[in-house]
C-alpha cells in the first residue's frame, strides 16, 4: 500500500510533527472521509474559529497534505481537499531525532483515541443499526509467534483485503462507512 499513489510517504520528522496536531490530524480526516470543504464548514463542525481552521489547513497544504480543490464551487470560498487518502511512516526512519519518534508516538495514540471513540459511538447507538450490524460488527484479539516480515504481510494483506471488500461492496445500498483498525505488536507475558 506504501507505494500506491494515495498513500503520503512521510520520512521527514517534521511533516509528521506537522500533522501530529490534534485539529489537524481531525481535519485531514474530515477531507478524507468526507471530501472538500471551506475553512468554515470545518469551524462549525469541530468548534473552532475560522481563523484557527484556515491557519491549521495553510500548515497542512505547506507540508502536503491538503491542497485547494481545483473544483470551486463559488470564487470567494476556498475549498480544500486531500492530496491523499493514507498517511505513512516508518518508526524506524523517524527515530532517529526526539521530534520524529514523538510525532510518529502522537500518531499511534490518536489512533487510539479514534478506535476507543469509534467503539463508544457503535455501542451508544447500536440499537439504531439493527441486528445485521450489531452482530457483524465487533472486535476479536489473537496471539501468534511471528516474524516482522509477517507483521508486515499481515498489514498489507489486510489493508489490500479492506480495498478489495469496498470496492466489491461498491453501489450497494446497505453499505455504512465501517471503521477497521487492526494493531499488531510484540508482546511479553500476559497482560496484566
Amino acid at each position: 500500500m506504501d507505494d500506491s499513489p494515495d498513500v503520503y510517504r512521510v520520512r521527514d520528522p517534521r511533516t509528521l510533527k506537522a500533522v501530529a496536531h490534534p485539529l489537524r490530524v481531525r481535519l485531514l480526516g474530515a477531507l478524507r472521509l468526507d471530501g472538500p470543504a471551506t475553512a468554515t464548514e470545518l469551524a462549525a463542525r469541530f468548534g473552532e474559529s475560522s481563523a484557527s481552521t484556515s491557519y491549521h489547513l495553510r500548515q497542512l497544504a505547506k507540508y502536503g497534505f491538503v491542497e485547494q480543490d481545483p473544483d470551486q464551487r463559488d470564487a470567494r470560498e476556498r475549498r480544500w481537499r486531500s492530496v491523499h487518502r493514507y498517511t505513512a511512516w516508518s518508526d524506524r526512519e523517524l527515530a532517529g531525532s526526539p521530534e520524529g519518534r514523538a510525532a510518529a508516538g502522537f500518531m499511534r495514540d490518536r489512533q487510539v483515541e479514534v478506535l476507543l471513540k469509534d467503539r463508544a459511538d457503535f455501542e451508544s447507538h447500536r440499537e439504531e443499526w439493527g441486528p445485521d450490524w450489531s452482530d457483524a460488527a465487533g472486535m476479536s484479539d489473537d496471539v501468534a509467534r511471528l516474524t516482522p516480515d509477517s507483521v508486515r504481510l499481515l498489514m498489507e494483506r489486510t489493508s489490500a483485503l479492506v480495498r478489495e471488500l469496498a470496492a466489491a461492496d461498491a453501489g450497494d445500498p446497505r453499505t455504512a462507512r465501517v471503521a477497521v483498525h487492526l494493531a499488531a505488536f510484540p508482546s511479553r507475558g500476559y497482560v496484566r
